[in-house]
This record gives C-alpha cells, sequence and structure tokens, in this order.
C-alpha cells in the first residue's frame, strides 16, 4: 500500500511569483485552523517562539497540521530556535513550512537548511531517514525527493548583526524566504517600537530591497489592508494579514459600539 501527500501550495504560490495572504492563529486551535482553510486563507501562521504549544510536544502539533490538511491549508510554523535538531523534528511531524527566528549569520542559516534536507548544495543533507508521520509513516511514495523539493525553509531578519550579514544569509542555497521583523528590529535598533522610526525603516527598506534584487522571497507583516496592497505590489509576496484575536477584537468592539441601550 502506497500513500502520498499533496503539494506545498505556499512553496508554488512563491516559486510562481504570486503574493500569499495568511493570518496569525494565535489562539493554536485546530478548530480555527480548519476553519481558516474553509475561508481560503493562503497559510495559516503559528508562532512557536513566542506562544503556543511546546514545538517539542508532537501530538499537539499534529492535531494542528490535521486540521490543516483536511482543509488544505498551509501551516507557516516559526519555531523557537534555529538548532536543526528541532527543524528536524518538525519536518518529521509533517510541518513543510517552517522559519527561524533572530538569526545573526550565514553559517547558522545554512545549517538550519541543511537540516531539512536529505541532499543540500549538490552534497548530502542532514535530515534523518526514518519513517515518520512526514513520510505516511513509511508508506508515501518517493519520500526524499517529494520532501527536499516540498520543503520551504525561512528565517526572520530581525536584529543589527542579521542586516550586517544580508548579502551572505541572501546567499545561503535553498533558503526559502525572508521575512522583515520590524518590531524586534525596532529594539535592536535602539528605538524599540518605534516602526516607522527612520533607523528602522531604512533597515526594514534594506532587507526588501536586497531580498528582491537577490530573487529571494519577501515576508511581512501586513499592519491593515492599505499597507498590505501597498507591500504586495512593492515585491512582498507573503503577507499576514491579520490574527485570530485581532479579528475578534474587532468585532466585539464594533458589536458593543453599535448596541443602542434602552435607557427608558
Amino acid at each position: 500500500m502506497n500513500a502520498s501527500r499533496p503539494a506545498n501550495d505556499l512553496a508554488a504560490t512563491l516559486d510562481d511569483g504570486d503574493v500569499a495572504l495568511g493570518v496569525l492563529d494565535n489562539t493554536y486551535s485546530p478548530t480555527l485552523v480548519e476553519f481558516y482553510g474553509e475561508l481560503g486563507v493562503d497559510f495559516v501562521w503559528l508562532d512557536l517562539e513566542h506562544g503556543g504549544p511546546d514545538p517539542w510536544d508532537g501530538s499537539r502539533v499534529e492535531d494542528l497540521l490535521r486540521a490543516a490538511e483536511r482543509t488544505g491549508v498551509e501551516l507557516l510554523v516559526r519555531l523557537p530556535d534555529t538548532d536543526p535538531t528541532l527543524v528536524r523534528k518538525a519536518l518529521d511531524l509533517g510541518v513543510r513550512n517552517v522559519f527561524l527566528p533572530r538569526v545573526e549569520t550565514a553559517g547558522e542559516v545554512r545549517d538550519a537548511v541543511r537540516s531539512a534536507r536529505f541532499r543540500y548544495d549538490d552534497g548530502p543533507g542532514d535530515r534523518g531517514l526514518a519513517s515518520p508521520r512526514a513520510s505516511r509513516w513509511g508508506l508515501a511514495d518517493e519520500y526524499v525527493a517529494t520532501e527536499d523539493r516540498e520543503t520551504l525553509v525561512g528565517v526572520t531578519i530581525e536584529t543589527e548583526a542579521s542586516i550586517e550579514n544580508l548579502d551572505e544569509i541572501l546567499a545561503v542555497p535553498k533558503l526559502g524566504f525572508v521575512f522583515v521583523g520590524p518590531f524586534d528590529l525596532s529594539v535592536s535598533l535602539g528605538h524599540p517600537g518605534e516602526i516607522d522610526h527612520p533607523n528602522v525603516a531604512e533597515a526594514v527598506e534594506t532587507v526588501r530591497s536586497a531580498a528582491v534584487d537577490a530573487d529571494v522571497p519577501v515576508a511581512g507583516l501586513g499592519l491593515g489592508m492599505d499597507d498590505v496592497n501597498e507591500k504586495a505590489a512593492n515585491g512582498y509576496q507573503m503577507l499576514n494579514i491579520g490574527s485570530t484575536t485581532g479579528a475578534i477584537e474587532g468585532a466585539v468592539t464594533d458589536w458593543f459600539e453599535a448596541y443602542e441601550p434602552n435607557d427608558t
């Protein structure tokens, strides 16, 4: 008996030069992941750096993956560390789109990307060949070739050191995308929370323009739909358009503002 996994639609969107729109689910709910798939978003971002389940808790991650697979939406999982062992763990569970926080050197990026592949840069990769969930427990056809083709590993550029080493990071083979982190950049550059500060804005533009020139997809935060549309027109290919809690806040606030109490 053979099994197969579908193509990675997020990777295909980036390869085609199109724009993917996603939502941050900061409730880490399989129900909401499934629902977002029904609504047609391109990806659901799960941030395991700042919250959510322990990334080593395989059963929790598997539940989120099953929900995504049910409606065909891609999960975009930010891991809390660049540790290659953690990258391999997430991929063996079935995650195909990971990105790594607070990278600073091309060396650590290369190690992480290499850990996600069986073959890498005309040589051996560093991913273990076993029969985990990602391989449908050994039943998947052409598992090695398929995983190497469909796996997407990106990094967050969010520190002053990563800006200084940007060209070398962008040159790492098989780097899937760079995610621009303006809020952490503002901290690293000495202007916490001031994402409109000239130094922060200049750093963000440095990342965007260098990545576009290097033909590496750029991802980032959409700060309202006007900002999303502007960034999509300016080279961004992966954009987070909102969050679960943000959407709930907006809806509930609107309900309260529309309420007209009867004071009689």
